[in-house]
């Protein structure tokens, strides 16, 4: 069983993409987490935007987080393969291209939560995703994302 994601991995992933000049979103529950929701994950999911300059310098960045790639996952990340899961570097990392339920990279980043410098999709974009994967474990997560986007709403309104 993988290690459970840290804080600390995502401000790696963050430093290092940032530097890198790449462009991708947390998603998923990492992303939800990042927006304040209470629970834990296995891995950090990044939906990346997908164009050849991007890709390289996803890779690279990849590679100063220490991810050992073989030559097909780098070609798989250079061609922006629609899901590719990394589980050969210093934590458990899901590389997103083509997330169900949203429509367009352009469209997440313009709706996008910036949290501490973390770059994350909207909940409502977490939520849509989760709910078009339509796999168990998102089914029974959906309950309560939808909650959270509501207290998200209800402190927005109260500030």
């Amino acid at each position: 069983m993988a290690a459970k994601f840290e804080y600390a991995q995502a401000e790696e992933i963050r430093d290092v993409l940032h530097e890198r000049q790449a462009r991708y979103l947390f998603i998923g529950k990492s992303g939800a987490i990042l927006l304040g929701f209470p629970d834990t994950t296995q891995d950090a999911d990044l939906f990346v935007e997908k164009t050849a300059e991007n890709c390289a310098r996803l890779l690279d960045g990849l590679r100063d987080l220490g991810f050992d790639l073989t030559e097909e996952q780098a070609e798989e990340v250079r061609r922006g393969k629609d899901f590719v899961q990394l589980k050969n570097g210093p934590f458990d990392l899901d590389l997103i291209f083509a997330p169900d339920g949203i429509e367009t990279f352009e469209e997440a980043w313009r709706n996008r939560v910036e949290v501490d410098g973390f770059p994350v999709c909207s909940i409502d974009h977490i939520i849509a995703s989760k709910a078009a994967t339509n796999r168990v474990k998102d089914r029974e997560s959906l309950p309560r994302l939808i909650a959270f986007k509501e207290y998200l709403k209800k402190k927005r309104r109260d500030e």
